[in-house]
């Protein structure tokens, strides 16, 4: 009924958006003949509305405006391939966005208290966005259909994707299968009310880049729910997202994403709720790309992405025999000591290792990678280790279990040349005294 609305609006644009909508409506309607059991989710409502809202618009403009989607299908509204959209029309919508973004504000660590995500130990893949043009797409991905730039959301180096009906796109790796049991992701993701990111999971990376022969996917809806779909393995299940942040309530601001995959399972989380797991994902990822509706007023949004090997370190409980812990969960701001929030799911992993080994005490040391003069480097990474150190006393660890050392770029676990090897360098570790 919902898709009989939907063309049933179209049909009613003046004369000149029917003459350009002729063609395209034949082959939705073909679509729909062809998927006549998919389901439909909220985005086929949107779109009715300002389809009809925007009759002297492009075609484009009215199609990009809102989408028809499946939980497990990838579907076009009206048009199959990449929107038209003008260049200033796209800078005007891009600069829209720039200013409805906040700017960072102070960390809420008590939000996270019960954040249990830890992330893998060895960084596959990150990019913060920080070396890229804005107006430029991304080096390190690949663009397979649509469009996308790089640009300042805020006070954060994004990437997004302003063009596309279906756009994808994926990491610029070159190894044939990079994911492997367990690995974990992140990113950031902010949205004006448009498309939500769709990730999809491949068994190679070549089906990753062309979009082909897909296994499962993660549908983030703007507002709304994750959904995570195995059409092979009938896996259809939803996690609506807390009354805390949902709605009206999950616009115009930053999310922190994260999932955690181990033995077949799947791990949902966004911000510091765990919203879904997924007990038997029935499939083992090995590639992913991202997926989605852009549009120059509505465009999906990414921040600081990062894919890693391993994950779940889960310590709780054992006696702890190891020299140190390695970490790459406790991050900061750029160039800054000030911790992130979603740091909370390591700290949280340590103070519970300290709990369960009382005689136990910590040398916590700064990491850097080599950006900036060593002298830089050595005040920031102690800044780093103080500011951790602080932070583990407000959680309740005596002060006289843990001294702290900053190293700067003086002992790398990985080379400097590329983003992934920074990304190793940066970090924290906790070394047995």
């Amino acid at each position: 009924m919902k898709k009989v609305l939907f063309f049933a609006a179209m049909l009613l644009l003046g004369a000149s958006a029917h003459a350009q909508l002729g063609g395209l409506l034949n082959k939705a309607k073909q679509q729909i003949k062809d998927k006549a059991n998919a389901k439909i989710d909220e985005h086929v409502d949107n779109a009715t509305s300002k389809v009809v809202n925007k009759a002297d618009s492009t075609v484009s403009g009215a199609v990009a405006g809102g989408g028809s989607t499946t939980a497990g299908t990838k579907t076009a509204t009206a048009t199959s391939g990449t929107a038209t959209t003008t260049t200033a029309q796209t800078t005007t919508a891009i600069a829209a966005v720039q200013q409805t973004a906040p700017k960072d504000t102070a960390v809420n660590f008590k939000a996270f208290n019960n954040y249990d995500f830890v992330p893998g130990d060895k960084i596959i893949f990150e990019d913060s966005f920080t070396d890229d043009p804005n107006g430029e797409f991304p080096t390190h991905w690949n663009l397979g259909s649509g469009q996308g730039v790089v640009n300042t959301t805020g006070d954060r180096k994004s990437f997004l994707i302003t063009e596309g009906n279906y756009a994808h796109v994926s990491p610029l790796i070159k190894s044939p299968s990079y994911l492997t049991d367990p690995f974990t992701i992140e990113f950031d993701s902010y949205t004006t009310g448009g498309y939500g990111p769709h990730i999809y999971f491949y068994d190679t990376n070549a089906d990753a880049t062309g979009a082909r022969n897909d296994r499962v996917n993660v549908n983030f809806q703007s507002w709304d729910a994750v959904v995570v779909t195995n059409k092979a393995a009938e896996v259809d299940l939803n996690g609506k997202y807390p009354t805390e942040i949902a709605g009206q309530k999950y616009l115009n601001k930053w999310h922190h994403i994260a999932m955690a995959y181990k033995n077949d399972q799947l791990k949902v989380y966004v911000d510091q709720y765990r919203v879904l797991v997924v007990p038997h994902l029935s499939a083992t990822p090995h590639a992913l790309d991202i997926e989605g509706i852009g549009d120059a007023n509505n465009p999906i949004i990414l921040a600081n992405f990062r894919i890693a090997a391993g994950g779940g370190m889960n310590m709780l409980g054992k006696k702890f025999t190891d020299a140190k812990i390695i970490t790459h969960g406790i991050n900061f701001d750029i160039d800054k000591a000030t911790i992130k929030p979603e740091s909370m799911g390591t700290l949280n992993m340590i103070v519970g290792v300290l709990k369960d080994n009382p005689d136990l005490k910590f040398e916590v040391d700064g990491h850097t990678d080599n950006t900036g003069t060593p002298a830089h480097n050595l005040t920031l990474s102690q800044q780093r280790a103080d500011a951790v150190k602080a932070q583990l006393i407000t959680m309740g660890v005596d002060a006289a279990r843990l001294s702290t050392k900053g190293l700067g770029d003086t002992k790398p676990i990985s080379d400097n040349t590329s983003s992934e090897g920074k990304a190793n360098n940066r970090r924290v570790e906790f070394v047995k005294m």
